[in-house]
């Protein structure tokens, strides 16, 4: 297979514009999606894509999957019409593939071993940016894996994102991720406490907002995130489910490491209790419900 062609499994609100900027790189991309008009949605009109039929035949020497979490990558490789079937009929040898979703550090890791005795090598490649950023092709893209395998992906990864660093091996890709995203937990949870001290003292909050960005607290969630408490609008956005998964992971990480997580436990609680009434699906800053 010609290098300019790659597979891209996983066309929802993070990989469908993501795979467009594959598409305007000048890739042609094999895409799958387990809603095939999902994917058909980013073909319409693009000479360079095709539409698979199932994930074998979106197996490319270069395969970036960007799904909900683990289980789902690997259900896409292992099921009989899976990428690993595609690999094998097309005569692939040494296929990279591309974990481009937000996974447990301590599993990907073991996987990869798993992965690399039968001739496929793994590179973790979690991103960071959102929505906005995969459409502007912004995405902060961390990577792990061998340095032969990032350097081989790196062009498709540029094209996704603006930042793209090898952090190690695998794996370390995706431990950086569950900082962020620790860090992303904790912090929507300082900001719910603070909005809702400064709501119930009587505070202007658009104002509060204003001089809080303006000073030491101020950072790019604080920015995006003024809206949404000031309009009380949670819908869309980074699901609460999804940051429980990854905070998840970070517990798991530091119990592994050896590091001390009460703060992030704490987080995760309350996005367990967010989820439990019902609220899963709303952005994360949604917290701010179980804090008033």
């Amino acid at each position: 297979m010609d290098s300019r062609s790659i597979g891209f499994v996983g066309t929802g609100p993070m990989g469908a514009p993501m795979a467009r900027n594959l598409l305007e790189a000048g890739y042609d991309v094999a895409l799958w999606n387990r809603t095939a008009a999902k994917a058909e949605v980013v073909a319409d009109g693009e000479a360079r894509a095709t539409v698979a039929a199932t994930p074998a035949d979106a197996a490319r020497p270069v395969v970036v999957v960007m799904l909900p979490d683990l289980p789902q990558v690997r259900d896409v490789v292992d099921r009989p019409d899976g990428l690993r079937a595609g690999w094998r009929a097309a005569g692939t040898t040494d296929p990279v593939l591309v974990v481009m979703s937000t996974v447990s550090p301590v599993e990907v890791t073991a996987w990869a071993r798993e992965l690399a005795a039968e001739g496929v090598r793994l590179v973790d490649a979690p991103v960071s940016g959102g929505v906005e950023g995969a459409v502007a092709g912004s995405l902060s893209i961390m990577g792990g894996g061998a340095d032969d395998d990032v350097a081989e992906v790196r062009p498709v990864l540029e094209a996704m994102g603006s930042t793209v660093r090898h952090l190690g091996p695998v794996g370390a890709g995706s431990l950086t991720k569950t900082c962020n995203q620790i860090i992303v937990g904790g912090t929507l949870n300082a900001l719910a406490e603070a909005v809702a001290i400064a709501r119930a003292g009587g505070l202007d909050l658009a104002t509060v907002l204003e001089v809080l960005g303006a000073g030491l607290a101020g950072s790019q969630l604080l920015a995006d995130k003024s809206r949404r408490y000031l309009t009380g609008d949670y819908a869309h956005g980074g699901a609460c489910r999804t940051q429980l998964k990854d905070l998840e992971f970070g517990i798991a990480a530091g119990r592994q490491l050896g590091v001390d997580t009460a703060l992030t436990e704490v987080a995760r609680d309350r996005y367990q209790r967010m989820v439990d009434r019902g609220d899963a699906e709303l952005d994360h800053s949604a917290v701010i419900r179980v804090v008033v």
